[in-house]
């Protein structure tokens, strides 16, 4: 019996030999790298994460676009502007010839309308309560009449003092127009606007451009 042989152990559990026994567990390896690995995916996934959260908080999409090329856009050729339709042919205020008509229950407004019509430059032939067919029957803030050429030409010049008004045509054959004041007339648009608005209708409208940029 070996003198590595503990005291009262025989047969298969004899000791042979002149070497200690290894008693190292021999699972022991295998785990601590599995542990390492896994630290090492954790850590990965964790700076993926953060970097994904600074692109978001500082534009690094935004900077890629920026960064990536961009297509090479050359300035189209003028091309002449598109009279608006009818353009030359509006009047100017003062060949707009206009009767006004109040058609609500509030005295003196006809008079008051066509007072500050005149001047901003129309030309006033007479105001006067609003006849039976139309007197305390417009329901909106006027309505514009005039003969079926008028629609083109002297309504939509004196539209641009009422917004909202009704244009009308009839059967009449002369120049004139009518102004009927209806019931939810305030007042006339500020003057500044109802420049700002003529002058839109008189502008010639941009020609469309071939570039794409």
């Amino acid at each position: 019996m070996s003198m590595l042989t503990p005291p009262g152990m025989g047969g298969k559990y004899r000791i042979t030999g002149n070497a200690y026994p290894r008693m190292r567990r021999p699972h022991r390896r295998r785990r601590i790298a599995l542990l390492a690995v896994a630290a090492v995916v954790a850590l990965s996934l964790a700076g993926w994460g953060t970097m994904q959260l600074i692109d978001v908080f500082t534009g690094g999409e935004k900077k890629a676009v920026a960064g990536a090329k961009q297509p090479d856009c050359k300035p189209a050729a003028t091309t002449p502007a598109i009279p608006a339709k009818n353009a030359k042919s509006l009047p100017k205020p003062a060949a707009v010839k206009v009767v006004v008509y109040n058609a609500t229950g509030r005295s003196g407004l006809a008079k008051q309308v066509a007072n500050e019509l005149a001047k901003r430059g129309f030309k006033i032939v007479r105001f006067e309560n609003a006849p039976k067919e139309y007197d305390k029957k417009v329901k909106g803030t006027g309505l514009l009449i005039g003969a079926p050429k008028s629609l083109e030409a002297q309504l939509p010049v004196l539209g641009t003092q009422l917004k909202g008004a009704e244009k009308k045509a009839d059967s009449r054959g002369g120049e004139e127009v009518d102004l009927v004041i209806g019931n939810a007339f305030k007042s006339l648009d500020a003057k500044k606007d109802a420049d700002q608005a003529l002058v839109a209708l008189t502008r010639p409208a941009p020609a469309p451009s071939g570039s794409k940029c």
